[in-house]
C-alpha cells in the first residue's frame, strides 16, 4: 500500500479546492467591478433624453446585483439538493459569463449601441441581477463544496482560502480597473473614453475567469456527502479514498451514512438555535459595515482628501489579502472564536477612529489608517471565519437548507447596508462609523456568549452537538 492509499493524495485535494475557489474569486470580482465602473456608467446614462438618471437610480443600478445575490442564495439550497453541488456551481459560472457579456453590451439585439435610454437601463440592470444570482449561488455553494470535500483537520484552512479568493478577486478587479484607466491616461479626452467605453471593458473583463471556472468545474467530482444522500456510496468511497486514504475513508463514509439516513429533515429538526446562530453570523458580517467601505472605497478616500484614490484602493486591497492569509494559517491553530472576537474589537477601534476624525481636526492620514485597520481586522476574522462557520455549523441533513437561509440573510443585509451607507455618510460621517463601531462590539459579545467552537470537529460531529442541545 503506497502513501496515497494510507493518507490520501494532497495534490488531488488541492486541485479540487483550487477550482472551487475560482468561484470565490468570481464572487469578489463581480461585486467589486462596479467600484471602478460606476462613475463612467453614471455619466453614460445621464446623457439619456427620455428620462432623468437621478442619484436614486444610480444607487439602485450600482447595487442591483445584490437583488440577484438574494435570489441566488435563496435558491441555492434547492439547487444543491436537486442538482448537486457541482452542477449548481456550473450554473453559477454560466450566469457570471452571461452577466459579463451582457453588462459590456446591453444593447445586444434590441438597442442602438451607445444610445442610453430607459429600456437600456432596464436591460443593463437585468444583466447585473443575473450575475448577482451567480454570486448568490457561489457564495453559498463554494464554501459548502469545500467543507464537504475537505478532511476535518484541514477544513477551516481550506474554506478560508475561499475568502482569500474573494478578496483576491476584488484586488484583481481594482488593479484591472486601474490599468484600464491608466492605458488611456495620455488620451486627450480620457474622461470621454471612460464614459463611453471604459466601463464596458471593466465589466467584460470578468468573462475570462467566468469561462475558465465554467470549464474547470466540470472536471472536479461531486462531494461525497451529496453522493451518499443520493445513495451512491461506492462513488463517495472512491473520492474519500483519494482524499483521506483507504483506511480512514471507510470510517468517514460510515459516519456520513449514519448521519444521512433521512434524505431531508425540516429546517428546525435540531432546534431553532443552530439556524438562529448561523443567520446572525451572516447578519453581523454585513451590519458591521465592511461592504460600505469596499464598494465605495474610491469615493471615501477622495472625501478624505486623498488625491490618487484608485491607487489607495489598490493598496487597501493588498492589505486585505495579506490579512486574509493570517486567518488561513491560524484558523486551525487558534480556532474560530478567538479570531472573530479579536477581529470585532479591532474593527471597533478602526471604525471609532474614523468617527472621531470627523468631529476632531486630525491629519488625513489618521482616518486613512483607521479605515485600513478596520478593513484588515475584518479580513482575518469576519471575512473568512463567517464562511467557515456557515459551511460547517449545520448538520448534514439540513445543511443545504440552512446555508441557503444564512447566505440569503447575508445578502439582504448587504443590500440594506450598501443602500443606506451613502445617505447616512452624507448626513453624518461620525454617526455612520460610530454606529458600525458599536455593532462590532455587540458582535464580539454575541460570538463570546452563543457561538460554539468548531475547530477539529467533523461535519458529522455537528449533528451530535446540536441534537444534544435540543
Amino acid at each position: 500500500m503506497n502513501n496515497y492509499e494510507k493518507s490520501g493524495n494532497p495534490a488531488y485535494l488541492a486541485g479540487i479546492v483550487l477550482v472551487a475557489v475560482i468561484g470565490g474569486l468570481l464572487f469578489g470580482y463581480d461585486t467589486a467591478v462596479i467600484s471602478g465602473a460606476e462613475k463612467g456608467l453614471q455619466a453614460f446614462f445621464q446623457r439619456a433624453t427620455d428620462f432623468t438618471y437621478t442619484n436614486g437610480l444610480h444607487g439602485f443600478t450600482t447595487s442591483s446585483a445584490l437583488i440577484g445575490c438574494i435570489i441566488g442564495a435563496l435558491i441555492s439550497g434547492f439547487m444543491a439538493s436537486r442538482l448537486g453541488r457541482k452542477k449548481s456551481l456550473f450554473v453559477a459560472g454560466i450566469l457570471f459569463l452571461l452577466s459579463a457579456l451582457g453588462s459590456y453590451y446591453p444593447e445586444f439585439l434590441f438597442f442602438e449601441k451607445g444610445v442610453p435610454c430607459k429600456s437600456l437601463l432596464v436591460a443593463f440592470n437585468a444583466y447585473r441581477i443575473l450575475g448577482g444570482v451567480g454570486v448568490g449561488l457561489a457564495s453559498a455553494l463554494c464554501p459548502m463544496y469545500i467543507a464537504e470535500i475537505a478532511p476535518a483537520r484541514k477544513r477551516g484552512r481550506l474554506v478560508s482560502w475561499n475568502q482569500f479568493a474573494i478578496i483576491f478577486g476584488q484586488l484583481v478587479v481594482y488593479f484591472v480597473n486601474f490599468l484600464i484607466i491608466k492605458s488611456h491616461a495620455n488620451d486627450p479626452d480620457v474622461v470621454a473614453w471612460t464614459n463611453a467605453v471604459g466601463w464596458r471593458v471593466m465589466f467584460v473583463s470578468e468573462a475570462v475567469p467566468a469561462a475558465l471556472f465554467s470549464f474547470l468545474i466540470l472536471l472536479v467530482p461531486e462531494t461525497p456527502r451529496y453522493l451518499v444522500l443520493r445513495r451512491q456510496n461506492d462513488k463517495a468511497y472512491e473520492i474519500l479514498s483519494k482524499i483521506n486514504g483507504e483506511n480512514h475513508a471507510r470510517k468517514v463514509l460510515q459516519d456520513i451514512i449514519e448521519t444521512v439516513k433521512e434524505e431531508r429533515e425540516s429546517l428546525f429538526s435540531y432546534g431553532w438555535m443552530v439556524v438562529f446562530i448561523g443567520c446572525m453570523l451572516s447578519v453581523f458580517q454585513q451590519i458591521i459595515g465592511i461592504n460600505a467601505v469596499l464598494y465605495f472605497a474610491p469615493r471615501i478616500f477622495e472625501s478624505m482628501g486623498v488625491s490618487n484614490n484608485m491607487l489607495f484602493t489598490v493598496i487597501m486591497g493588498v492589505i486585505n489579502i495579506s490579512f486574509t492569509l493570517v486567518a488561513v494559517f491560524t484558523v486551525e491553530k487558534l480556532g474560530r472564536k478567538p479570531l472573530l472576537i479579536t477581529g470585532s474589537l479591532g474593527m471597533a477601534l478602526g471604525a471609532l477612529g474614523v468617527a472621531l476624525s470627523n468631529v476632531v481636526s486630525l491629519p488625513a492620514l489618521i482616518p486613512v489608517i483607521s479605515i485600513m485597520v478596520y478593513s484588515a481586522c475584518f479580513m482575518f476574522s469576519w471575512g473568512p471565519i463567517c464562511w467557515v462557520y456557515i459551511s460547517e455549523l449545520f448538520p448534514n441533513t439540513i445543511r443545504s437548507q440552512a446555508t441557503a437561509w444564512a447566505v440569503a440573510f447575508q445578502w439582504i443585509f448587504n443590500f440594506i447596508v450598501s443602500s443606506t451607507f451613502v445617505p447616512m455618510y452624507t448626513r453624518s460621517p461620525f454617526f455612520a462609523y460610530a454606529l458600525y463601531g458599536i455593532i462590532c462590539l455587540i458582535a464580539a459579545v454575541f460570538v463570546w456568549k452563543l457561538v460554539p467552537e468548531t475547530k477539529g470537529k467533523t461535519l458529522e460531529d455537528m449533528t451530535a452537538l446540536w441534537r444534544g442541545k435540543k
